[in-house]
């Protein structure tokens, strides 16, 4: 069993340099060398500066960023797709950098699993044999693989389909199977590189209710990559923003989206739903509630439901609770509070 009295994945100083000599770049990195200088002096690239992270047990660690951000680069150091220059990646307490080639395989096949942006599902295969796949590489008999198989699909709606082939299924339908294959393996570790963002909207909104839906049930260490805060938003217990290799910020969402760090993450925030977005618990007096209340709300309802329980009232005033327990009030000036985005630059010291 996973301990989950420290981080089940931890990445410490991470630097990535791709070039001819990585190595010898890396103290001019160290040294304030930017990513624009280091490309244009000395033919470089910077992938990954300085990554620090700590990805918890049974919860769902969202890297995102923009085109080029290093966030797709991050999550292959994971499996160790790629070698960083410099830093350290423990899981388990194991530094994977220490691996040899037996221990690495081994990582790869029983301990993780990847879910890809473009399916990766072999055409020449069934549906069944796809998501059985990862047991066949372990060698387990073809009867308990398959039945295995049969549970995830019927799990992630695709009873009825072992059968058919890749190509005779939908692209929404196809990445079920590809989760089906990554729950097949019954590893800790989920790795889902942008594999949702090539599904159309409603297609994709489906697929990020059923990962919910899971994850509600299994507890799986998830590291989910995207370029959409949406997204991330929706499906992230702690969310870690890059920019150009860096980590702007990282924390629990709602956080990030109620005290931005710098500009850079207020200009990223500015265009969200925040009604959609903000959850009561993140505006919410831990307050004993007054006496004088209009009813109650769940601490996980959005604020855009609070809005439409107040009819428009601004001076409503609610108890909330949950699972059933008294844990605060409401008030709606401060729901009307939390929807105005802080203007990039206000209020922070280094504004210009």
């Amino acid at each position: 069993m996973t301990d989950t009295t420290t981080p089940q994945i931890r990445i410490r100083g991470l630097y990535k340099i791709f070039g001819d000599t990585p190595e010898r770049m890396l103290d001019k990195v160290r040294a304030g060398m930017s990513k624009p200088d280091l490309l244009a002096q000395e033919n470089h690239v910077l992938g990954l500066e300085d990554i620090n992270v700590d990805m918890e047990a049974g919860r769902t660690t969202v890297v995102m960023g923009l085109s080029g951000s290093g966030k797709s680069t991050l999550i292959r150091h994971l499996n160790r797709l790629i070698d960083p220059t410099a830093g350290e990646i423990l899981i388990d307490g194991e530094d994977i950098m220490k691996l040899g080639p037996t221990a690495l395989r081994d990582l790869r096949r029983t301990r993780m699993s990847m879910v890809f942006q473009k399916f990766a599902l072999l055409p020449h295969r069934t549906v069944l044999e796809n998501a059985a796949m990862p047991l066949e590489v372990r060698g387990v008999a073809e009867a308990e693989r398959a039945e295995e198989g049969r549970k995830w699909l019927d799990r992630v709606g695709l009873a009825g389909y072992e059968d058919s082939h890749p190509h005779q299924l939908s692209g929404g339908m196809q990445q079920r199977v590809g989760i089906a294959r990554a729950l097949t393996s019954n590893s800790d570790i989920m790795l889902m590189d942008e594999a949702f963002s090539a599904l159309d909207p409603l297609i994709r909104t489906d697929m990020q209710n059923l990962l919910l839906e899971l994850q509600e049930e299994l507890h799986k260490t998830i590291v989910f990559i995207t370029h959409d805060l949406d997204e991330a938003l929706k499906l992230a217990d702690h969310l870690v923003i890059l920019n150009e290799g860096r980590v702007v910020q990282q924390g629990e969402p709602q956080h990030i989206l109620l005290n931005p760090e710098d500009a850079y993450i207020e200009e990223f925030v500015s265009d969200i739903n925040r009604a959609r977005v903000l959850r009561v618990r993140s505006v919410m007096q831990k307050t004993p509630p007054e006496a004088d209340l209009h009813g109650d709300v769940d601490a996980d309802d959005n604020l855009e439901s609070v809005i439409a329980r107040a009819g428009g009232d601004v001076t409503r005033h609610f108890r909330v609770l949950r699972r059933g327990q008294v844990v605060g009030q409401l008030a709606m000036p401060d729901v009307i509070r939390a929807l105005v985005p802080r203007l990039p630059g206000e209020g922070r010291d280094d504004a210009a």
